[in-house]
Parts: structure tokens; C-alpha cells; sequence
């Protein structure tokens, strides 16, 4: 920089240059911030959620404190009212609790002891970033109603007689200018309110009319999300501040569901690292072997929920757990857990032989397969650094997952593509920062009910694990995405199957934690001289033709490699079309890889036969 430059800048620093913002506009300008991503809708941690969660955790905090059983939620379009029979906020302070940063009940931990929202800024975000907001409150026969449209105060009522009982009503809408056009979606809502319901049995939450409640617990939580059979029932334990869930089965991997306070805690922190520690070496000294802590935890599907009093976490949409202690009272986070699970998981295995024969079996499986493989991984690792990893197979980016933060992180991933001309495509158009490309030889092993063995004897499997970094855990993932990105015919179907039979027998965690995408391409493109438009379905391709009028020109996509660098560019962006990958209880894992990728072909033939027939009706 030179003279001249730094003449300028002084220049330009002037006290006129020193801007406050009111507290809205801060907010309004950095939502990322207060609420992570913006999102519109299709991601369940997209902003647009935590404006819902940030209000309904005030209102399980009421719950937690012992007042009001049921919370009202209602969702008509973008539209989100919520309705709790608290206490009510005290009526003279309903403005301020509204619009004044660092305004709330919950610095005074005798009133909110173990709550989630400590720093005054969450409902407040909301208000910000809503082009409406209210709050209403009733308490005592009278009630207290504030307005606003972009965190300003646009009406304010005085004190009113109320034949209301007692609570708060927030109503709110997503300012659109912020979110963009977004959409709340139901299977994103629905989990988040079971959560908080498996939590706090007791509670009701009525959501658009359906009734959400929970009797025992964590224990509902796995069996929801169970999707494959346990192989002992599951073991449930109730401690003070603590409750906990474990359970086996015969997937591969670890399965946790972990929450501080009611808070989910996807990124897991220092309550999960001490939950699947003191786990495993309770169980390893309840044997008195020396097992393997992987092979104690291999297969394992468990939750924790711990209550912290004052919890520190690593950001406002508080994933992830930053606190050490308990409390004021000095008590470490590890030792409350340890101390808990060597008391009561120890008496549990004690008094059930059944778990204890069913658990041992587990591990002496887990280990029996992980010897059997000890000799090909150090061959496999091998074969992965002689194949020139990162210059044949995998085209890397330079920013990855596991080290990234903010947008960053969740732009990163990584293109599985069938064959070097999909991938040469992809690769000349991607964002060499963030997207990564890894190409495949041919069609993949049908790896339905092999074991891992497979995972390093086979070149494809071994490479896209190295690639993916996944061997040891999931928590050195390099790419948020893995999208599957084959041709749209049946060739691309069949290896779209066989990739996500690869993950959902060896990796099912990749796939429960939502990183698991199929990447949609267009069938056709239509144009004229003026336009272009691409079309992903034969009705998009019949709207595009009337919109362009007579004689387009229509082409049909056969495959990837077939669409040129400067076109895939339209289709990786921020328009990229993806579906996620989904698991729930009732798809019913085991018996879906049986029939689909088993060795029943008949079976298969005669589905596909009548499925034909059905279709043929349909349309006569």
C-alpha cells in the first residue's frame, strides 16, 4: 500500500465514519449471528426453525419451572402463532422483553435455574427478523399486548381486564425480504415437537390440531428413531439432572442423540465425549475383558440429556456444548456422567442377564469382524495411497467440513459421478473451493449383506471411504454434502441403488444425519432464440414449450457427460436441484435392502410385473 492509499483511508476515518445501530438493524443486517443459515425451508436447521425453536423454548422453560402442561402451535402458511399456559410475562415488562437486548428472567438462575436461553437476545432476534411479531400476555384477569413489524414498534396496547387464562401468545411471521421464499415444512416441524416432548413427559404440544406427548421418555425417542431391530431392549435410566438410553443393534457405526436443558445438541460437546467413555468403560469393566472400546460402542444407539445451570455453549443456536461443569457447585460434566452410569448402568446389567448375554454376543461379534479385517486395512491403506487418491479418483476442494465454519461449512461437498466424462464435466464447472469430485469405475459391488471386509477389499469401496474420510468415525467427514449424481436412466438408477445400499450398510449415520443427496439433472432443455429453459420433468418440458411458443428447439439429456461445462454450471450453483436422503422407523431398513437388493429375484420380477400391469390400468 502506498502513500497515496493510506492518505485515503485516513481520510475516510472520520467520526462521521462511527455508526451505532439500533439494536433491530444489528440483527437484521448479521441474522447470521443469531440464528445461523437463513435457508428457505428445505433444511431443518434453515433460520426460519430457530425463529420457531427460540419461541417455543420459552415456553418449555415455563414447562420445566412447573407451569402450564400444554403449548399450542399453529402454522398457516408462514404464519406461526405459539400459546403456553405459564405464568405470563409480567405485564409492564412485555415491551421490553420484546426489544431491549439483554433483557430477560433467566440472568436470575433462582427464577430459571437450568434454561436454555440465557442471554436475553433470542426472542428479540425473532422480533427483528419477522415483517410481524406480537406478544400478548395474560396473567392474574389481565393481559398486556405489544406490536411490531421489523422489531419496531408499530402498536402497543395499555393494561386490559382478560378472561384469558394465564401464559403468553407470540405470534410471528418471517420477514420475507430476509428469508426469501420460504416455506415451513412439516417433517421438519414434527421432530423438532417430539423432541421437546420426550424430554418433558407431561407435556402437550398441539400442533395444527395434532396432539404430541410422550410417557416414558428417552426410551420413546430411540424406539422412534430406531431402524433396525434392537437386539436387546433398551435400557433406560433416570439420574438427577440426567436421563439416559442405550441400546444395540446390528448396524454398523454409532448412533447418538444428545441434549443439554432440552436443547439438541447436534454437534454433540463435552456431555456426549463423557457419555460414550463412561459407556464403554462400564461395560468393559462390568465384563472385565479387555474389549475393545469400539467394539463395545460399534452398533450402539443411544441419547443423554443432562441439565446444566447455566450452560455454555459454542454459539447462539447452541449445537454444541462448551461447558465443563454442572454448575456453581464445581461439579464436572464428566464425573456427573461417570458417576452415574458406574452406579445405575452397572446395577442395571446386574439384574438383566438376557441384556448381558445379548450385549456380549454384540461385541464379540464386532470384534471377530474387526480382526478379520485388521489384515487387509493396512493392505487397503496401501492400495489407497498407491492409487494416487487425490489426483486419479477424487478431484478434492480446498475447503472441507470438518475444518470449515459459517456458510462454509455447509457449502462444502463432494460429487459422486459414474464415468470420466460426467466428472470431467463437473469438474471444469464446480467451485474448486468448496465442491469436490470423486469419479467412479463402472457399476459398485451390490454389497447387501456383506460385511465390512468388503469395505477395503474392494478398490471403489476403499478409495470413496478414504475419500469421504469416514473409516474411523463420522466426525472426520470432509464434505457436508454427499450427493450421488448419476444419469437419469436406468443404468444411473441401478448405481444410484447400489451407492446407497453401500451407505445404509456401512455408513447409516451418513444418511441419518442428513448428508446423503441425490443430485437431479435435467431431462430437457427447450429454447428459441430469446430464451432457455431446462426442464427436470415431462411437465416442466409441455409448460416450457407453451411459454416459447411454436418450434423449439427440444433436447433430450441422455447423460452427464453429454451436458457441456458451461451448462452444468446452471445446475451446481445456487440453484442446484437435490434431494435429500431420508430414514425413518416405519421404511422398515432391513426388510427395504432384503427385497430390493437381495438375492430374491423372482420375487423382485413379478413386483415389477404387477407394478407395470397397475400403471397400465391407471392410465386406461
Amino acid at each position: 500500500m502506498n502513500q497515496t492509499d493510506l492518505q485515503v483511508l485516513e481520510s475516510n476515518y472520520q467520526e462521521e465514519n462511527i455508526v451505532t445501530l439500533e439494536w433491530q438493524e444489528h440483527i437484521r443486517r448479521r441474522p447470521g449471528m443469531y440464528i445461523g443459515k437463513l435457508g428457505d425451508g428445505t433444511s431443518s436447521d434453515d433460520g426460519i426453525y430457530v425463529l420457531l425453536k427460540e419461541v417455543l423454548d420459552n415456553s418449555i422453560d415455563e414447562y420445566m419451572m412447573g407451569f402450564g402442561k400444554t403449548i399450542e402451535v399453529i402454522i398457516e402458511d408462514k404464519n406461526v402463532t405459539v400459546r403456553d399456559h405459564g405464568r405470563g410475562v409480567p405485564l409492564g415488562k412485555v415491551k421490553d422483553v420484546c426489544s431491549k437486548m439483554n433483557t430477560g428472567a433467566k440472568y436470575d438462575s433462582k427464577a430459571f435455574k437450568k434454561s436454555v436461553g440465557l442471554n436475553g437476545v433470542g426472542i428479540k432476534a425473532v422480533n427483528a427478523l419477522s415483517s410481524q411479531f406480537y406478544m400478548e400476555s395474560s396473567r392474574e384477569g389481565q393481559s398486556k399486548r405489544v406490536d411490531f413489524s421489523q422489531g419496531l414498534l408499530s402498536h402497543e396496547n395499555g393494561i386490559e381486564k382478560s378472561g384469558n387464562g394465564n401464559g403468553t401468545l407470540v405470534g410471528f411471521t418471517p420477514d420475507a425480504s430476509i428469508f426469501g421464499e420460504y416455506h415451513y415444512r412439516e417433517e421438519h416441524i414434527e421432530p423438532l415437537l417430539k423432541n421437546y416432548v420426550f424430554l418433558n413427559t407431561g407435556l402437550t404440544i398441539v400442533f395444527n390440531g395434532k396432539k404430541y406427548n410422550s410417557k416414558n421418555g428417552l426410551e420413546d425417542l430411540l424406539n422412534e428413531n430406531l431402524t433396525s431391530e434392537e437386539l436387546y431392549p433398551i435400557i433406560h435410566l433416570h439420574g438427577e439432572d440426567i436421563e439416559v438410553a442405550i441400546t444395540h443393534t446390528n448396524q454398523y457405526g454409532e448412533e447418538y442423540y444428545s441434549f443439554v436443558n432440552g436443547q439438541h445438541t447436534t454437534q454433540g460437546g463435552t456431555h456426549l465425549t463423557a457419555f460414550r467413555e463412561a459407556t464403554a468403560r462400564v461395560i468393559k469393566e462390568f465384563y472385565n475383558r479387555n474389549f475393545e472400546y469400539s467394539d463395545i460402542r460399534n452398533g450402539i444407539v443411544a441419547a443423554i440429556s443432562i441439565k446444566v445451570e447455566e450452560p455454555v455453549f459454542e454459539s447462539q443456536t447452541k449445537t454444541k456444548l462448551g461447558s465443563k461443569e454442572m454448575g456453581p457447585d464445581g461439579i464436572s460434566v464428566s464425573k456427573h456422567i461417570n458417576d452415574f452410569l458406574k452406579k445405575e448402568l452397572d446395577n442395571y446389567l446386574h439384574k438383566h442377564a438376557d441384556t448381558v448375554e445379548a450385549l456380549q454376543k454384540k461385541i464379540l461379534d464386532s470384534e471377530k469382524e474387526r480382526k478379520a479385517i485388521a489384515g487387509v486395512t493396512k493392505l487397503a491403506r496401501e492400495r489407497a495411497k498407491k492409487a494416487n487418491l487425490h489426483n486419479k479418483k477424487l478431484r478434492d476442494c480446498r475447503i472441507h467440513y470438518n475444518d470449515a465454519k459459517g456458510d462454509d461449512r455447509e457449502k462444502t461437498s463432494i460429487f459422486i459421478t459414474e464415468g470420466d466424462s460426467a466428472s470431467g464435466s463437473i469438474t471444469k464447472s464446480r467451485d474448486p473451493n468448496l465442491q469436490a469430485v470423486f469419479s467412479l469405475r463402472g457399476k459398485p459391488l451390490n454389497s447387501y449383506g456383506l460385511t465390512k471386509k468388503i469395505v477395503y477389499e474392494n478398490e471403489e469401496f476403499n478409495l470413496l471411504q478414504a475419500a469421504l474420510n469416514i473409516e474411523e468415525s463420522m466426525d472426520g467427514l470432509r464434505y457436508n454434502k454427499v450427493i450421488i449424481a448419476t444419469d437419469a436412466d436406468t443404468d444411473g438408477m441401478h448405481i444410484r441403488l447400489l451407492l446407497l445400499t453401500f451407505f445404509l450398510q456401512f455408513f447409516p449415520d451418513l444418511v441419518k444425519k442428513g448428508h446423503v443427496y441425490i443430485f437431479q439433472t435435467p431431462l430437457f432443455r427447450v429454447r428459441n432464440k430469446k430464451k432457455t429453459i431446462y426442464c427436470y420433468t415431462e411437465e416442466e418440458r409441455v409448460n416450457a414449450i407453451d411459454e416459447l411458443g411454436p418450434n423449439p428447439e427440444i433436447t433430450r439429456f441422455k447423460g452427464l457427460g453429454e451436458i457441456s461445462p458451461d451448462e452444468f454450471r446452471n445446475f451446481i450453483g445456487e440453484d442446484i436441484r437435490l434431494d435429500k436422503v431420508t430414514m425413518r422407523k416405519e421404511d422398515l431398513l432391513k426388510e427395504l435392502l432384503e427385497f430390493y437388493m437381495g438375492k430374491n429375484t423372482p420375487e423382485r420380477q413379478t413386483f415389477i410385473i404387477d407394478n407395470l400391469v397397475l400403471e397400465e390400468d391407471e392410465v386406461a
